[in-house]
């Protein structure tokens, strides 16, 4: 009954992880709310696009709106090109140009004179698709890695036999992390890693700081305190993947027209 609760609260804690991190991350739809005649609308922006025109839609905004989008290349001191929504099949419509792969566009919209967001622009980078086959194993392996993690925790502070939870855990995070992590970012942008020592690309880097420290616990199963070390362990994995994920990621230079991380 104990370890059935174990798993309920590991499977709890790792939803309302991936949850955060996702909610929270650079390339999640910004929502924005719109006034108008004293009503508010609430659409979602854009701030993540394959390699084809990503079209900006403001829905439930009426008729009689007037909406512009601004929008150039990031980062750039290009001047913003600016463009009118269209109203098309009862909505308001527009249409930002692709760009190379981690290309980025700065963008905002008005309406009726008002800037959204208020407070910046936006940031989308454009990718290539990432098949399901590629993208649905590594997020399952990646939520797998933490929810064992949890449950690894769990029996470490209630003093219960952990070690084979603590191997499955690893093998999880290797396979997700360095197998089928550096095959998404190698379809999506290029690159097969972007991480220490190449590059500042924070899901890289937060991947790689977890399975050391994974790793060291591992290593130190002989050690009688090697249930500190496991505790450690899971403690900087729950801490690191709450990073928003895509943070630092790749970006597209347009002056050496080369892929790098974000500067």
């Amino acid at each position: 009954m104990k370890k059935r609760l174990y798993w309920l609260v590991a499977i709890l804690m790792t939803v309302v992880i991936s949850v955060y991190q996702r909610m929270t991350g650079p390339t999640h739809p910004k929502r924005v709310k719109i006034e108008m005649n004293g009503e508010f609308y609430q659409t979602k922006l854009p701030r993540s696009g394959v390699q084809e025109d990503e079209l900006v839609r403001l829905k439930g905004l009426p008729a009689e709106a007037k909406a512009e989008i601004h929008y150039r290349r990031y980062p750039t001191d290009d001047p913003y090109t600016t463009a009118d929504f269209s109203w098309i099949e009862g909505e308001w419509q527009a249409v930002l140009p692709v760009q190379p792969v981690a290309g980025k566009l700065q963008y905002y919209i008005t309406v009726n004179g008002q800037d959204y967001p208020a407070s910046e622009p936006l940031v989308i980078r454009f990718r290539n698709d990432v098949p399901v086959g590629i993208l649905l194993p590594h997020v399952l392996f990646m939520f797998a890695a933490m929810l064992f993690a949890i449950y690894t925790f769990l029996l470490v502070v209630t003093g219960q036999a952990y070690q084979k939870w603590l191997k499955i855990t690893v093998v999880t995070l290797f396979i997700g992390g360095f197998m089928l992590g550096p095959l998404m970012q190698h379809v999506a942008f290029g690159p097969w890693w972007t991480g220490f020592p190449f590059g500042t690309d924070l899901t890289d880097n937060k991947t790689l700081i977890s399975f050391l420290f994974f790793l060291g616990a591992l290593a130190s199963m002989r050690w009688k305190h090697n249930r500190w070390a496991v505790a450690l362990a899971v403690l900087i994995m729950v801490v690191i993947f709450s990073i928003p994920h895509s943070t630092n990621g790749s970006e597209y230079d347009y002056k050496t027209q080369t892929i790098g991380t974000e500067k």
